[in-house]
């Protein structure tokens, strides 16, 4: 699924792009299914019940995002949230960016080895439930950006690349209050193939 039918997508339940048990060890087919069937699934229909008869009704997901407010922000962004994190991950995940992306990499952080641990950091650092992402504006540079509950970059005129999942949905069943090791779980299954695509499409 591209970012561009994330953006179409109404009130359509996404399916996974992989099997639950795809991602083992690091994330449980049990996490899984409970992210994907009961929190995201529970945002896609409260956002349904909110919009229902509403000028909103018929927009795409992606402009609701961007141009509502209260409940019906925090429950669009979240089920858009949740389509482009789940999007980003393969059970034959490419570890390591390449090409412009790396370069762009470089010169904003110094290394890949560097944005991880930022993006690390800024995760460890988030207080309560939210979003780190990596994000790029128009001229390809790139950005670390830590929401707090349904935030997403989509709001500051950005491009979304790469998002954690701080919501302790996402990792207590496999990590109880651990989030470091989830966090440094995640960079195991996180495909750069994908964004590396968002990327060139964000420039291109």
């Amino acid at each position: 699924m591209t970012m561009t039918t994330i953006a179409t997508t109404l009130l359509t339940l996404v399916e996974l792009p992989y099997a639950y048990d795809s991602l083992e060890p690091y994330i449980s087919a049990e996490t899984m299914h409970f992210h994907h069937d009961k929190h995201y699934a529970s945002y896609v229909a409260k956002l349904e019940g909110l919009i229902s008869d509403t000028h909103y009704a018929t927009m795409p997901l992606e402009e609701i995002v961007r141009s509502s407010d209260g409940a019906i922000f925090d429950n669009a962004a979240q089920a858009w949230n949740h389509v482009f994190y789940f999007e980003q991950f393969s059970p034959r995940a490419k570890h390591h960016p390449t090409g412009e992306l790396q370069r762009a990499i470089d010169v904003e952080f110094g290394s890949f080895a560097a944005l991880k641990q930022i993006m690390t950091d800024v995760s460890l650092s988030l207080f309560g439930s939210g979003w780190v992402w990596l994000a790029a504006d128009r001229d390809g540079r790139l950005y670390v950006i830590a929401k707090p509950n349904a935030g997403t970059p989509l709001t500051d005129g950005l491009t979304p690349l790469l998002s954690i999942d701080l919501w302790e949905h996402a990792y207590y069943i496999d990590y109880r209050n651990m989030r470091k090791d989830a966090v440094n779980n995640l960079w195991k299954v996180i495909d750069w193939n994908k964004i590396e695509e968002r990327y060139n499409n964000a420039i291109g």
